[in-house]
């Protein structure tokens, strides 16, 4: 989602709050978590569930969602294991106000703000797990007309950048966790060049025998180990979409029903 801006204006419009009658009462993790969300604004779809699967958060440990949004990655990895330290980054003051909203019960504590100059309160803490999901789409691409949406899904800065951001917050040999555009893999392993190693990169595909349009890479700050091109993993069953609903595949179905984990150390 949304945590670092280009400038303070990019977000200005963003400062409201949501009025309830705006808001929809969604289901994730095959009802395992329910999360507030605009009717019209940046919706959670599918990334975020996968990114939390992904991370391989334990009890007792900490981990940011860098660019929380609402907070549906924090808090699906919070159902997937209770009793890590939940902690969210969001510069939209709207969604930050919401994520709080959706993360009360689960302990998550949602701190307002640039990801590149993060509040006191969290330049004060190192985490032993960064999970983001950066915006998708270079700034000169067209802008939804919903400023929220736009925020989100339109990068201000580089993914060098959003990558330094979540490294700086990590604690030496914490885990990075990120999803991304497959073609912005490059930028990504370059920005972890000498800082982080242990790389897992899993394409992910629409469905079998299609190129990767996303993937998920996984790194430890400092560590020197080898990277690891994963086999891919097809999220929906079949050549073409034939019916009403979803088509998940039963691997991804397994993860974004059932609330399985996405090993990627295997």
């Amino acid at each position: 989602m949304s945590g670092l801006s280009g400038r303070a204006e990019d977000h200005a419009a963003e400062t409201r709050r949501f009025d309830p009658a705006d808001l929809t009462e969604d289901d994730l993790l095959g009802g395992r978590v329910r999360l507030l969300q605009p009717r019209h604004g940046y919706r959670a779809g599918t990334d975020p569930v996968m990114l939390a699967a992904a991370c391989p958060a334990l009890p007792g440990e900490s981990a940011l969602d860098l660019g929380c949004g609402a907070g549906a990655a924090a808090l699906c990895l919070g159902a997937r294991a209770p009793g890590v330290d939940l902690h969210g980054l969001e510069v939209q003051p709207a969604y930050a106000a919401l994520a709080a909203v959706n993360g009360a019960a689960a302990g998550l504590t949602v701190h307002e703000g640039d990801a590149r100059e993060p509040p006191a309160a969290l330049r004060a803490l190192s985490f032993d797990h960064v999970l983001t999901n950066p915006p998708w789409f270079p700034a000169e691409a067209p802008a939804s007309p919903d400023a929220g949406r736009a925020v989100a899904r339109l990068a201000r800065v580089s993914t060098g950048a959003w990558v330094d951001a979540a490294l700086r917050r990590l604690k030496p040999r914490g885990r990075l966790t990120l999803i991304h555009r497959a073609e912005r893999l490059g930028e990504i392993l370059a920005a972890l060049e000498g800082r982080a190693g242990d790389i897992r990169v899993l394409p992910l595909a629409a469905r079998e025998g299609r190129p990767a349009g996303r993937v998920i890479v996984a790194a430890r700050k400092g560590a020197r180990g080898p990277l690891s091109l994963l086999a891919p993993l097809a999220l929906h069953e079949g050549p073409c979409h034939v019916r009403d609903g979803d088509d998940f595949s039963p691997a991804a179905a397994a993860i974004l029903r059932g609330a399985e984990p996405l090993d990627l150390d295997r």
